[in-house]
């Protein structure tokens, strides 16, 4: 799944995102630091990871392996 940043508090390292059918997806802090990432521009692309729960675990660039 992928989704399109529309909010992103480097403070809080937490945010939220604009999935493709208009969807808007919450991120812990907790996700944003497990992708390795330093900083998130509004109006980038992510690709989104969430575990069985459907709790977001990862967001990373969708060319990150």
């Amino acid at each position: 799944m992928q989704g399109t940043v529309a909010t992103f508090d480097p403070q809080t390292r937490t945010g939220v995102l604009l999935l493709d059918d208009g969807t808007e997806l919450a991120f812990p802090a907790r996700a944003f630091d497990a992708s390795g990432l330093r900083l998130l521009r509004l109006g980038q692309r992510l690709r989104v990871e969430k575990n069985p729960d459907g709790e977001v675990v990862r967001v990373t660039l969708p060319t990150m392996a």
